[in-house]
């Protein structure tokens, strides 16, 4: 069984016991999150408008980090004009405990 959920404006398909890096949330670690559910696929498969009624998806907060650093360079020919920013950005990694339908 799989779901669909939406974190941080983004999407992602979970299953029960993986973790992923969503965009970061004020938690801390160990504590529990609820997500409804944009889709449940199983044996039969439902999607909501624009959630499934009844379902919630459940997962606990395993760390808070950031990022490796990227690197933004800007550079003009012929103008002595070179910048070098670098940014981290901050995630939420949880793990997935239960999807009940």
């Amino acid at each position: 069984m799989f779901a669909v959920i939406e974190a941080g404006g983004k999407q992602y398909i979970v299953s029960e016991g993986r973790t992923l890096k969503i965009e970061k949330i004020e938690k801390e670690a160990g504590d529990k999150i609820e997500f409804d559910a944009l889709l449940i696929a199983g044996d039969e498969v439902k999607v909501g408008q624009p959630t499934v009624a009844g379902a919630k998806i459940t997962a606990v907060v395993v760390e808070q980090g950031r990022a490796k650093k990227v690197s933004i360079i800007k550079y003009k020919a012929k103008s002595r004009y070179r910048r070098n920013v670098g940014h981290r950005q901050p995630f939420t990694e949880i793990k997935i405990e239960s999807i009940v339908a």
